[in-house]
C-alpha cells in the first residue's frame, strides 16, 4: 500500500514558511523569564513562560543577539535598578523564528523597561507595604532569642538537599554540642507553599514540648520555585508568630518578603546551622574565659596566702629560744623554773639552771653582784 510521505525539512520548511507567514512582522509579547543565560559569545538564551493558577501551561524559547543584548541589558538595568534575570514578567518585541533545525523560538529585538520587574514583583513591592502599614515588619525583631536555644523546631521537606544540609552540619559538628531537633514537613515550593508551611508553624505550637524556635529552610531554587516565600499570607503568618522565626531559603543573593519579616535571616541551610553552633561556641568561650580568670583569682590568692605564710614562718623561726640560744645567749630560770631577767629577789645559796644551745647547767649562786 502506498503512503503520502514527504521527508523531514520539507515538513519542517513547511511549518516555518506556514508559522512566519502567520506573524510576518515584529510583536509585543508578555511573558515571564523562566531560565536566562548568556553564552561566551554575548547571546542571551531565554526561556518564556506562562502560569495560571500555579500551573504552568505555555513555555518557549527565546534568543537575545549578542548586538541587541548589550544595549538592552545596560539600558534596563539602569531604567529598572536589576538586571534581567529570572521570575521577571517582561513585555518583549519579538519575531517569530522558525529553523528546520532547532525548531520554533523568537527573538527578542526590545524590552519595555516601564512594564518594570514584573507583575511578581509589583505584587512583592505591595506585599512590603501593607506588612509596614499593618505594623508587621519588625514584629518578630521584639521577641526575646533564649540565650542557648536547644529546642528547635525545622518546617521543611525530608528529602529536600537543603534540610540534609543542615542535620549533617548541625549535628555532626566538631565540637560535640547537641542540640534537639524536630521536623515538621511542609510544601516548599508552589501555590500550596504558603498555607503548608503555616500550618506546620501552627502544630509546632500545638506541641506539648515547648520549643524555642521555630526555623524554616530551603535550599535553591528556581525564582519561580521561591516566589511563594513573597506571598502576604506567609509573611503575616511568620510576623504572627509567638516564637521566633530563623529563614535560610535559596541561594545567597535571594532575599525574600518572609526574610525581611522574619526574627533572624541567614542565606543557606548550612549557615543557619552555623548560626545556632555559633551562639554554643560564644557561651562555651565565655565559661572558658570565666575558669580561667577563677583559675588565675585563686592562683594569685594562694600564691599571696603562701608568702604571707613564709613570712610568718620566717618570724617564728626568728622568735624561737634555740635560735636565740645558738647565737651565743643563755636563758636563766630560778629553782621554781621561772625564767630570770633580773637579779632582784635572787640570793647566795640559790638554785638556778642556765639553759645553753647544746645542753643546761646546774648551778648554785655563791655571791650576787648588783
Amino acid at each position: 500500500m502506498e503512503r503520502d510521505q514527504i521527508d523531514l525539512y520539507t515538513l519542517q520548511n513547511s511549518l516555518k514558511r506556514g508559522v512566519e507567514s502567520i506573524f510576518p512582522g515584529k510583536f509585543w509579547v508578555k511573558a515571564e523569564i523562566s531560565a536566562i543565560k548568556s553564552r561566551a559569545g554575548g547571546h542571551c538564551y531565554l526561556e518564556l513562560s506562562q502560569s495560571q493558577d500555579g500551573r504552568l501551561i505555555a513555555k518557549i524559547s527565546a534568543i537575545i543577539w549578542a548586538s541587541r543584548f548589550r544595549l538592552l541589558s545596560s539600558y534596563f538595568e539602569k531604567v529598572t535598578s536589576s538586571p534581567i534575570s529570572e521570575g521577571m514578567q517582561v513585555l518583549v518585541q519579538v519575531q517569530v523564528n522558525y529553523s528546520e533545525l532547532y525548531g520554533f523560538s523568537l527573538i527578542i529585538n526590545d524590552i519595555d523597561a516601564e512594564y518594570t520587574v514584573g507583575e511578581k514583583e509589583i505584587n512583592r513591592q505591595k506585599t512590603i507595604e501593607r506588612l509596614v502599614r499593618e505594623g508587621l515588619m519588625d514584629r518578630q525583631k521584639q521577641l526575646d532569642l533564649p540565650g542557648l536555644p536547644y529546642r528547635l523546631a525545622v518546617i521543611s521537606a525530608a528529602n529536600a538537599a537543603g534540610f540534609r544540609d543542615f542535620m549533617t552540619h548541625l549535628h555532626e559538628n566538631e565540637f560535640g554540642f547537641v542540640l534537639h531537633t524536630a521536623l515538621f514537613e511542609a510544601v516548599m515550593q508552589g501555590k500550596d507553599c504558603p498555607a503548608s508551611i503555616a500550618g506546620a508553624m501552627q502544630s509546632v505550637l500545638e506541641e506539648e514540648i515547648p520549643y524555642d524556635v521555630i526555623l524554616i529552610l530551603r535550599g535553591g531554587g528556581a525564582k519561580l520555585d521561591l516566589a511563594c516565600f513573597d506571598e502576604y499570607d506567609l509573611a503575616a503568618a511568620i510576623a504572627r508568630c509567638p516564637l521566633p522565626v530563623f529563614t535560610a531559603v535559596g541561594h545567597d543573593q535571594d532575599y525574600h518578603v518572609c526574610d525581611m519579616v522574619a526574627h533572624t535571616f541567614v542565606k543557606t541551610p548550612t549557615a543557619l546551622a552555623d548560626e545556632f553552633l555559633d551562639y554554643y561556641i560564644a557561651e562555651d568561650t565565655q565559661i572558658s574565659s570565666y575558669g580561667n580568670r577563677l583559675r588565675m583569682a585563686f592562683s594569685n590568692k594562694i600564691s599571696r596566702m603562701s608568702s604571707q605564710i613564709d613570712l610568718l614562718e620566717s618570724k617564728i623561726r626568728g622568735a624561737d629560744p634555740r635560735q636565740i640560744l645558738k647565737r651565743g645567749y643563755v636563758l636563766a630560770l630560778d629553782g621554781n623554773g621561772i625564767v630570770r631577767k633580773s637579779v632582784d629577789g635572787l640570793e647566795s645559796g640559790d638554785k638556778m639552771r642556765l639553759m645553753m644551745a647544746d645542753g643546761i647547767l646546774d648551778c648554785t649562786i655563791n655571791e650576787v653582784d648588783r
